[in-house]
């Protein structure tokens, strides 16, 4: 799960906001999600009805007893390395746990997702209930996973594993509790959520390839439960510079691609950008030259661009691309020599921004669901694997698993379970809810 952008806190004596905009917002949320006359049918009350039906009030109680297995599950996932681009042995893990809690169907696609089916009883929605299998953590890393008290700690064991293991929970409720839902539900791990992975999953899901018909899409994410609906888009570069390179001594007068890339990263650092929508931008690694001696032939940097919203994302990335013009201009007029410095801008990484309406039935069922288990409503905003269906308009938001994460992306990675169990309510509970027509 990557970054983290506005929430919105909703609930009878509690909203902490910051403008306008965002007030009427909440006041549309709280009146979906109160209880009040003019919200008492369809996706605003569907969490207390559903919890009048007696399998589906099994299932959700079920979450106290099935709680420990879930963080087994946890642990025994994190504990198979799955690094960027390599998640095939967790992959198999996962595929193997979908097939022995009775899922249809199963299988491993073209590009690594694992995939389970739970049929419906009638002919719709298509509900895909997802999280990812991918860490930010490189070959080789210690996956072993320690506990003490109440918390976990390993790489990965908040993100995704928590997910991961709610995901298997929320099946082996449905199923143990008989819960039968008029829609499909399809169960995804998916590959490449994090970092250059590029959430080439979830578009290999949408894709021409990927699965059909999907109505509504739902990530379990990390930890806490909060309602993530709003996506943040980012474009991600490696950008070359490249000259003739030569003698630092003998050859001095030659255009100097790192000097070009250091006045590229000076105008980057000078951007003024909004703050909303919160539109960021980073130079995270930069690398090149051959000795302190000697004038480089080329340098790189990568950047991250980020923002809320499509237009402020696209506007940055025209003024980063004229910044970098600009740098290697000035650093040509600057030694006017026939030798000159270029720069190759190439895009590793296109998260595209979206947002389900805070006022979409997705949401409203979402708060109604966080309402009904007496848990308080938060709309977030945060790059994830629900990017993907929100830009292309489909229903999508991001869950979180329960209990508190911290470390996130960080070898001392920790979860605490105290709690827990709430994350795994609001799934199981969630996942009857989208289910319905």
């Amino acid at each position: 799960m990557l970054g983290y952008g506005r929430r919105i806190y909703v609930d009878a004596v509690h909203t902490r906001l910051t403008d306008l905009r965002q007030i009427t917002l909440a006041l549309i949320v709280a009146s979906s999600v109160g209880g009040t006359a003019a919200a008492q049918q369809g996706a605003a009350d569907i969490g207390p009805r559903l919890l009048q039906a007696p399998p589906v009030a099994a299932a959700v109680r079920l979450a106290d007893s099935l709680e420990p297995w879930v963080l087994e599950q946890q642990v025994a996932l994190c504990e198979v390395p799955a690094p960027p681009f390599a998640e095939k042995a967790r992959a198999q893990v996962y595929r193997k746990a979908f097939q022995a809690l009775g899922l249809a169907n199963v299988r491993i696609d073209a590009v690594g997702n694992v995939i389970g089916e739970r049929p419906g009883t009638a002919t719709g929605p298509h509900l895909v209930y997802s999280a990812h299998l991918d860490t930010v953590f490189p070959a080789g890393t210690p996956v072993k996973v320690t506990r003490t008290g109440t918390r976990l700690r390993g790489p990965g064991i908040t993100d995704d594993c928590r997910g991961l293991a709610v995901l298997l929970g929320v099946v082996r409720a449905l199923r143990d509790a008989r819960v039968a839902t008029p829609g499909r539900i399809t169960f995804v791990g998916t590959v490449g959520e994090e970092g250059l992975g590029d959430l080439r999953g979830v578009k290999h899901l949408f894709g021409p390839q990927g699965l059909a018909g999907i109505d509504r899409f739902v990530s379990i994410d990390g930890a806490g439960l909060e309602i993530t609906n709003g996506g943040v888009g980012s474009k991600r570069y490696r950008v070359t510079f490249k000259g003739p390179g030569g003698h630092s001594y003998g050859a001095f007068g030659l255009p100097n691609p790192l000097h070009a890339m250091g006045r590229a990263i000076a105008a980057i650092g000078a951007l003024e950008v909004p703050t909303t929508p919160k539109t960021t931008f980073n130079v995270g690694r930069v690398g090149g030259g051959t000795s302190v001696n000697s004038i480089p032939f080329e340098g790189w940097m990568e950047v991250d661009l980020r923002s809320e919203e499509a237009a402020s994302l696209a506007e940055l990335d025209a003024r980063v691309r004229k910044a970098i013009d600009a740098a290697v201009t000035a650093e040509n007029a600057r030694w006017r020599h026939s030798a000159k410095v270029s720069a190759e801008v190439r895009l590793v990484g296109d998260r595209p921004a979206g947002r389900t309406p805070d006022t979409s039935d997705i949401v409203r069922a979402a708060g109604s669901v966080l309402s009904a288990l007496r848990q308080r409503v938060v709309l977030d905003t945060s790059s994830t694997d629900a990017n993907v269906p929100m830009a292309r308009g489909v229903p999508a938001i991001t869950i979180g698993g329960g209990g508190t994460g911290e470390g996130a992306h960080s070898l001392d990675e920790s979860f605490d379970t105290a709690g827990a169990v709430e994350g795994l309510r609001q799934a199981i509970l969630l996942g009857v809810a989208l289910a319905q027509p």
